[in-house]
This record gives C-alpha cells, structure tokens and sequence, in this order.
C-alpha cells in the first residue's frame, strides 16, 4: 500500500462520521503494541490494533528475541544465578547513559519478575540452560546469556549476573516471541486491522481522540473513546530524520524490518509532542564478539580504546562514535581457532602476517604504532592482566605468531538474515517521544497530551545514549502493558 508522510492534526469538527470507534486504538503491531492490546483487553476496554504491514511481527519479529529480566527470574536460578532487583537496576543506570530514564528503570527493575511471569503467562517460552561465551546470538537454544554485566566497569557498580532472557528458538527469537503474542493478542478478542497506515491524529480541543488512516489505500477514520497508543517503531529507515537528528548513521545498514519510517513520531511531534535524544542509537558492529574477546581491538592508528569483553553494542558505539568504525580485530592462530567454526558467521582474518610489524604495513597503520600496542598487551598478558581496560582474564593471554587482522568495516554475513552490514555495522535509532511511566505522551512544557499515549522505539524509552540487547523488547512490553492499561482505564471521552 501507498506510505505518505504523516501531516498536522485534524480537527474533530472536520469528521462528520467515525468508520470505526473503540475504547482504546493501538497503532503498531510489534511487541509494545501487542502489549498494550493484551493489557487494555485484560481490563475490559474494547481494542483495535492498526497495522501498516499485511501482519503483527514488525521489528521485534526480525529480532534475536532477547528480553532483559532479572530480579531472581526462574531461568536464573536454575542456571545458578542470584539476582536482585537493585544490582539490575544499578547496572541498566551505567549501561544505559549517559542519560537514562532512572524512574523508567527503576520501575522497570523492581517490575522485572512479574513480567517474567506476564510473559510465560502468554506462552513466551525460556529455556533454563546458559551460554557464557561473549555472542550477539548464540548458535543453540540456551535461554540465558551474559550481556556485559560481567565486564568492567560495570562489575564494581553492580553485583554480575546475566540477565539477556533468550526466546526459546533455532536461531533467532523475534519471531516465535511475535507469533506467540498476535495469538494472544487475537485469542482476547481485540480487532486486527492490517494494511491500514494512520495520516493524523484527530483532536478534540486538546485531547486525542482518533486518527485518520488508508487502508487498503482508502481513507478511512477512528474514534477513540479511551486513548490512542502510538507503538509505530523508530525512525532509522527513514533518511530524512537520520541526516536531521542523527547524521553519523547516514550511509549505514538498518537492524529493522524496514519499516521504521518515524512516522509516529510525526504525527505526535505535529501536535505539539516533544522528543528526546534523538542523537542516540543502538550500533551493532558487524564483528564476531567471541573473536574480538580474544585479541585486541584497535583503531586505525593501532590503539586500543575498549575493553573488548563489554556487551558489543557497546563495542560498536565505541567504534562508530569514536571511531568512525576503522577499526580493527587483531589476533592469533590460537585466538582464531578457538572459536568453533559455527560461532565465527564466515569471518575470515583479512590480513596474515608472521610479526605485527608486517601486519601494521599491510594495515596501513603508522610505522610502530600497532608494535607497540601489541607488546604492551603482551607484557601485562604474560602475568594474566590488562590494567588498561580490564578485560577479564578468562580472555587474557599473551599473543602470538602468526598473527592475523580482520577489518570491521568490510562487515559480515549474519547466518540468521544472510546479509551483511554496510560500512561495518547496522545501527536502530533510541531517540523518540518523550513519555511518562504510563506511557503517556508530553508535550513540549512537559505535560501530558490528553488521549495520547505510547510504547516500544518511537519513545526514547529506558535508554539515555546507551543500549543493552533485550531493552527494546523488555522495554517495550513492559511500557507498551502500561500504556494499555492506563489508556482503558481513561474516562471515556465526550462523543462530540
């Protein structure tokens, strides 16, 4: 069907008839909208879920399928782990920031455990078994992993624990996670409508009260007595808001289903909404986190700038921010052969040489400069240490002949989705609406927008500049079950 940019709000008085009303309207079928459907149904209200798409899925459908959840889960405590609700929430502060929502994580923490039990409620499975190897999505179907919270710096804010809840599937878990929902979703009684794109918001003096929409590339309109729920994704496929909000993206490859168009963000902003962070993006670097672990990281003058064993979102931030990804993995025979072939996603070193000396001029790096580094690490590696970055010493040995150096930037091909990334990473945006606990949308003073409220990547959500795998889709259900049931709960409003 037919996209067109999202325009001004219209009136009320403009409507002379609804095509369709209901208690509460959910635009966006990903996981927040799934969500938000479930948890207003749960309490009564009517609900009808557009979708632009011919299906429920969206970006979290195409997702590894991890959901961050702590607190002493049950999947934890069968792999052995204890947990509280206080180091989870000490660790997605640090992880998560510079500027991050506190009341959002706070909240989101000392809640983890009853969603976990939400979750399984409607069928998500976990499975209670643990895969401790650094991985962006592990080659089995182990249902808990590390993502970074046993990495310095975090290890001395925060007692470790994993916390990455991975969907029960072969291979990535986003799907089975969305199929399980939609079913849900229908089993309650809520209205599908697909091939429907919304234009506007419709106001009723200050307050939302519908939208107008092509559905099968026909105009049509919907009442909402209750509330309308924006769970409508980011705006990283659309290049446009990217070379305004967030030019470094520009050029890169997008972690999405294509359809993050940010056209819930437009239609919130043309009523007065107000966004934040907008700068901010999540960069999945097109490395092997299991190769990079064993060796070092470099820049193009042959430094390193990172602990090499943090979650590698981070790695990527560092890599891109920082770095405008020319950037390096630089290893060993023995580094290379340890990772089993199936973890390595068809990675190939790039460069082989027998001393570094040799590696840095087939690089192209400054004359010394890779040397040096690389007898540094080596110096300190022989005693079992790294007292640069303080990459644990599971992954702490001395480097040796031949050595071997693979460019970032040439990316790789991931076995789930064979395509690879372009310029060295595939990014999603974290910037998005500014909304409050219960998910309702503010304005630009700060207030809340009567009717209006919203879920998942077209808020900003937990995340200030930083991102941990699992807090898209934990952020999402968890705030989009807020919204819904906030916006059922609303007094209905005046027919007009």
């Amino acid at each position: 069907m037919s996209r067109q940019e999202p325009a001004g709000p219209a009136d009320r008085r403009s409507v002379l008839d609804f095509d369709y009303e209901t208690d509460v309207l959910v635009i966006g079928y990903g996981c927040a909208g799934a969500a938000a459907a479930l948890e207003a149904r749960s309490r009564g209200a009517d609900v009808i879920v557009l979708e632009r798409a011919s299906g429920g899925g969206g970006s979290s459908a195409a997702s590894g399928g991890e959901i961050y959840l702590g607190a002493g889960t049950p999947i934890q405590s069968a792999c052995g782990f204890t947990d509280t609700a206080e180091d989870m929430e000490a660790y997605l502060l640090a992880a998560l920031g510079p500027s991050a929502d506190a009341a959002k994580i706070r909240m989101y923490s000392r809640g983890s455990l009853e969603h976990y039990d939400w979750l399984t409620k409607q069928g998500v499975p976990f499975k209670p078994s643990f895969w401790g190897t650094p991985s962006w999505v592990p080659p089995t179907d182990d249902g808990l992993m590390w993502l970074g919270e046993n990495a310095y710096p975090f290890t001395g804010l925060a007692k470790p624990a994993p916390r990455g809840h991975r969907v029960t599937a072969k291979g990535f878990g986003g799907k089975v996670l969305m199929d399980v929902l939609c079913r849900a979703v229908e089993e309650a009684g809520a209205g599908i409508h697909t091939d429907t794109y919304a234009t506007q918001l419709i106001l009723d003096g200050p307050r939302v009260v519908g939208v107008t929409a092509r559905r099968f590339g026909k105009p049509v309109t919907y009442r909402a007595r209750r509330g309308v729920i924006l769970t409508t994704g980011g705006f990283a496929d659309n290049a446009e808001m990217v070379a305004q909000h967030a030019p470094q993206l520009i050029g890169l490859g997008v972690t999405s289903d294509g359809g993050d168009d940010g056209h819930g963000i437009k239609m919130a902003q043309a009523a007065g909404a107000a966004v934040q962070r907008m700068s901010a993006a999540q960069v999945g670097i097109t490395l092997v986190p299991a190769l990079a672990v064993r060796g070092m990281l470099v820049n193009a003058v042959g430094q390193r700038f990172i602990n090499e064993d943090q979650y590698p979102g981070m790695l990527g931030q560092a890599a891109l921010f920082r770095q405008d990804l020319a950037v390096w993995i630089i290893l060993d025979e023995k580094s290379f052969e340890e990772v089993p072939e199936n973890e390595r996603w068809g990675v190939l070193p790039h460069y082989v040489a027998e001393t570094t000396g040799e590696l840095e001029q087939e690089i192209g790096m400054p004359d010394g400069a890779l040397t040096a580094s690389a007898s540094e690490y080596n110096r300190h590696a022989a005693a079992g240490e790294d007292p640069y970055f303080h990459k644990d010493k599971r992954w702490v040995r001395p480097l040796e002949a031949p050595f071997a150096a693979i460019d970032v930037s040439r990316g790789m091909a991931s076995p789930e989705l064979g395509a690879s990334g372009r310029g060295g990473a595939k990014v999603f945006s974290l910037g998005g609406l500014r909304t409050g606990l219960d998910g309702e949308v503010l304005d630009v003073s700060g207030s809340p927008m009567p009717g209006l409220y919203a879920a998942g990547r077209v808020t900003s959500g937990l995340h200030g500049h930083g991102y941990i795998s699992g807090t898209s889709l934990g952020d999402g259900t968890f705030f989009g079950r807020r919204a819904g049931a906030a916006a059922a709960e609303q007094a209905e409003a005046p027919a007009g």
